[in-house]
């Protein structure tokens, strides 16, 4: 007789903007039955052909073995749904918070005894400008709660007496008056940036975790708008000092919360210490498909055993891993009449056929063609993985030469920074 562990089991998938097609599909490669439900109207085309959708997940709730939410928001919902005695992957209010109430993580936190960059939060451009005139230094500008999603806003200072956020925010002021809702202005400090994350089963964080380098920039070298993410370089350990310095010291308040899911904090990390920017409290895109890459038990089993609150080592490969986004216009803006006019409906074509490294976006399934859909014009992440980085990356970048999209732009450096990010943590004794 076949234990409820071995049979195939049944997912409800809840989306807000579809990224989570390509882990809803390889769980449906596996062998699994998947239900996928899109909250935002125009990307409700995302996944057709691929997996099965619905309009309404409550109504397939009794369905499921497993409900699986990928954004912030859902957090009462998924906690409702845990204490009827659901298995669920998603958060809680509180870990909502966490993530679009950058004060509250930050006090968060303090209250563990974390070490966090000074900041301040304001309501209005008029407030911050005169604290930048009174207290001359380099800040970033951090937008608060919804308005985090517009990543062009996030804006890192370069001048010592902060002129140039003064500068943008006279710019801001000009252009969303007062209505860009709550935003921070935080000490901007030289390092390398790192991210590191891990699986929660409610109890216990899984080991291994995850050590994450994303590239935000639009163009290589950090140039041009940050976009949220263009790329990602990673690999898994047992042990890091960033992770104990930060996330562990959560593991308390997670497990009476019951948090069942995935959570990330992103650092900077110098010789003078760790310091903790910014919860990612779900799934982050395009990391959990790099993460996939890198992952060598089947996907859908990994979610059963995280959601059922198992106790267990995650088998995972050994080395690096790297992914960049194939993205077309007008992507990183919203211009729903340059996405109809350049990338709606346009074909992706995989040359040669392969099963791995290409990993589904904003793409329907029509007549056995893969189309773009939805407004956003991310098509595509391709992932390679390796013992060292440059093998990761190699793989990565000869999987995109066999892939073939009208207008497709991508950074061909995602990497690249890990022989000078390296030497520095080992330097600072951080690996």
């Amino acid at each position: 007789m076949k234990t409820k562990k071995e049979k195939k089991l049944r997912f409800l998938f809840v989306s807000k903007w579809g990224d989570i097609l390509d882990i809803a599909y390889a769980t449906q490669q596996e062998g699994n039955k998947v239900k996928l439900y899109i909250a935002y109207k125009p990307c409700r085309e995302v996944g057709d052909g691929f997996v099965p959708k619905v309009r309404n997940w409550e109504k397939h709730i009794a369905w499921a073995d497993v409900i699986v939410f990928d954004y912030t928001g859902y957090g009462k919902a998924a906690s409702e749904l845990r204490a009827a005695g659901k298995l669920v992957i998603g958060g809680t209010e509180y870990t909502d918070k966490l993530e679009l109430d950058r004060g509250f993580g930050q006090n968060e936190l303090k209250r563990l005894k974390v070490k966090i960059l000074d900041y301040k939060e304001f309501q209005t451009f008029h407030e911050a400008i005169a604290h930048v005139q009174a207290n001359p230094n380099s800040y970033v500008i951090k937008p608060c709660g919804e308005t985090q999603d517009y990543k062009q806003l996030l804006f890192v200072g370069k001048e010592d007496d902060g002129s140039d956020i003064i500068r943008v925010l006279r710019a801001y002021e000009k252009s969303w008056g007062d209505n860009m809702g709550t935003f921070q202005l935080q000490r901007k400090v030289a390092g390398v940036e790192v991210s590191v994350a891990a699986f929660f089963n409610g109890k216990e964080f899984l080991r291994p975790v995850n050590i994450t380098f994303e590239h935000k920039k639009l163009f290589p070298k950090e140039l041009g708008v940050s976009t949220g993410e263009m790329g990602t370089s990673m690999f898994w350990t047992n042990d890091n000092p960033i992770f104990d310095a930060t996330l562990k010291k959560l593991e308390k308040t997670l497990a009476k919360e019951q948090f069942v899911g995935h959570i990330d904090i992103n650092c900077i990390v110098n010789g003078n210490g760790i310091y903790p920017l910014e919860f990612t409290t779900r799934f982050g895109f395009p990391q959990a498909f790099i993460q996939r890459a890198g992952i060598l038990e089947p996907f859908g089993q990994l979610l059963y055993k995280v959601a059922s609150g198992e106790s267990f080592q995650i088998s995972t490969r050994k080395g690096f891993q790297v992914g960049a986004y194939m993205v077309v216009p007008p992507f990183p803006y919203n211009d729903p009449e340059t996405f109809n006019l350049f990338s709606k409906d346009a074909v992706v074509v995989i040359k040669k056929q392969m099963k791995e490294g290409i990993h589904l976006m904003h793409l329907k399934l029509v007549n056995g063609e893969w189309l773009i859909t939805g407004d956003s014009g991310i098509a595509l992440l391709v992932s390679g993985t390796g013992t060292t980085m440059k093998e990761a990356q190699r793989m990565c970048y000869n999987r995109i030469g066999n892939v073939l999209i009208n207008n497709a732009y991508y950074r061909t450096d995602i990497g690249d920074r890990w022989a000078e990010d390296s030497d520095k943590l080992w330097a600072w004794k951080l690996l």
